[in-house]
């Protein structure tokens, strides 16, 4: 994904002069064709990501579009103060792209894993949150945030998650957006993030007849298109790379909840969230390793029995 992203950012940046991307003393053999094409529009601020926020906040107050680039957890975690007061309360066009979302960084350690910044920062007012599935919502995301007003965080993948959404990609996404990926059943797996893929082939191994859903937007949610979700689905699944506190699962419940108590469902759906549980987990190891320590797996008798029971 963060090839996808650079690759997009070069090309919005050829046609708007005002896109700026600052790192945080990484980001090496993949920025390096932005600050070649860029150098006036592109800095290393080194590892000081906190100063690297009130920059980019200081770049936006005379008139760029900026983008923040580090690993996971160092532009949110580290960060939540100036993020908060030095870009959301202005309501500046700061982008923050945390690469690595998630266990992607799982071999680093607790340090590197950034598996709770979502439920953070969807709670700051202004801030969109948006999480793509694969290469080509995160090729959409930076499109949308090229052009969008406001502050944006955006949480991509490592590097080398294959493409979900083919042969053409999502095409362009409208703020809050939801992406369907398949529709067959009275079951849906909601999936935000870098665990699309795993989904998809989790349904297409198992010959499991069930919906899929992408979210690349977790904040805010296309409130028109999740009541369909809602009204046409018996059974919901929702699936993350983050706690469970606050996060993606957290967020659906809250809309299901407010449809609910305006009395505009005529039947609410069942909701299994799959998401991380309250704990660190102190080990080192592959992303894959670590989701299936975390219990971010699908379980194929919670699809087929929601089946037999609607039969």
């Amino acid at each position: 994904m963060r090839t996808a992203f650079i690759n997009q950012l070069i090309e919005e940046a050829k046609v708007n002069d005002k896109i700026f991307l600052l790192v945080g003393d990484l980001g090496f053999s993949v920025v390096e064709p932005f600050a070649e094409l860029f150098p006036d529009r592109y800095l290393n601020v080194g590892i000081a990501e906190q100063n690297m926020a009130g920059i980019a906040a200081g770049l936006a107050m005379e008139g760029y579009n900026v983008y923040i680039y580090s690993i996971g957890n160092f532009p949110t975690l580290r960060c939540m103060e100036q993020i908060r007061y030095d870009i959301c309360y202005h309501n500046l066009n700061v982008n923050i792209v945390a690469v690595g979302g998630g266990y992607a960084y799982g071999s680093l350690g607790a340090s590197h894993h950034a598996t709770e910044e979502i439920g953070m920062l969807r709670t700051i007012p202004n801030l969109v949150v948006c999480a793509p599935g694969d290469p080509a919502e995160a090729k959409a995301i930076t499109t949308f945030t090229s052009n969008y007003v406001g502050p944006c965080y955006i949480r991509i993948g490592k590097a080398g998650e294959p493409d979900v959404h083919k042969p053409n990609g999502p095409g362009s996404l409208m703020l809050g957006d939801i992406l369907p990926v398949s529709k067959a059943g009275e079951v849906a797996i909601l999936s935000t993030g870098a665990m699309l893929k795993y989904v998809t082939d989790f349904v297409e191994n198992n010959n499991i007849k069930a919906s899929i859903y992408s979210f690349p937007f977790i904040k805010p949610i296309n409130s028109e298109k999740l009541f369909n979700i809602f009204n046409s689905h018996t059974k919901l699944i929702t699936i993350e790379e983050h706690q469970a506190s606050a996060g993606f699962g957290s967020a659906i419940l809250e809309i299901m909840n407010d449809f609910a108590e305006r009395k505009e469902l005529t039947s609410i759906p069942s909701l299994k969230r799959i998401a991380i549980p309250d704990q660190f987990y102190s080990v080192a190891g592959s992303q894959g390793y670590l989701r299936e320590q975390a219990g971010l797996v699908l379980e194929k008798g919670d699809i087929l029995n929601a089946i037999s029971i609607e039969k």
